[in-house]
């Protein structure tokens, strides 16, 4: 009655596949899906609901669902643009950081983009330095490991040398 808009982060986590019932733990979460399922039926409001990992959703409530938006990892002249932003004008960096090379090599998203520029500050900041590349790469390979992906010395190219 208020106009209130509900968003759920991490959907998946709540409105997860109901499965089985092998013991205890399973009947409640199938019980608090069919009880989230059954509110969000009576809500007459904008309901937006943000996930990963869609697929692990209960179809039900992708039945229920009435626009489904995706957002694609960014294209490689998109990640140079969010490379290139995520750097404000105060922080020191080293002038020969290969952007270009960031962007063609590594598909991230701009949070983990925005993430791994955090980690690279990080890292300059407890050697008293400006950024540079090792830091950076030492960060892409942190947040790639986040996300089950191992590199290898190699895999860094003509940047294998930081490794």
């Amino acid at each position: 009655k208020c106009g209130a808009i509900l968003f759920f982060d991490e959907t998946d986590a709540l409105f997860g596949k109901r499965s089985e019932i092998k013991d205890s733990h399973d009947k409640y979460a199938n019980v608090e899906t069919s009880f989230l399922l059954q509110r969000l039926e009576s809500f007459d409001g904008i309901v937006l609901m943000a996930t990963n990992l869609i697929q692990n959703i209960d179809e039900a409530f992708i039945r229920r669902i009435s626009c489904v938006v995706n957002f694609p990892l960014p294209d490689a002249e998109q990640r140079l643009a969010l490379w290139h932003s995520m750097f404000p004008e105060e922080m020191p960096r080293d002038p020969g950081i290969d952007f270009e090379y960031l962007a063609e090599q590594f598909e991230l998203s701009g949070a983990a983009i925005k993430n791994a520029v955090m980690s690279a500050a990080f890292l300059a900041a407890e050697e008293g330095s400006a950024v540079n590349m090792a830091h950076i790469l030492r960060a892409v390979k942190q947040q790639l490991s986040k996300q089950g992906k191992v590199l290898l010395k190699g895999d860094f190219g003509k940047y294998s040398v930081y490794f």
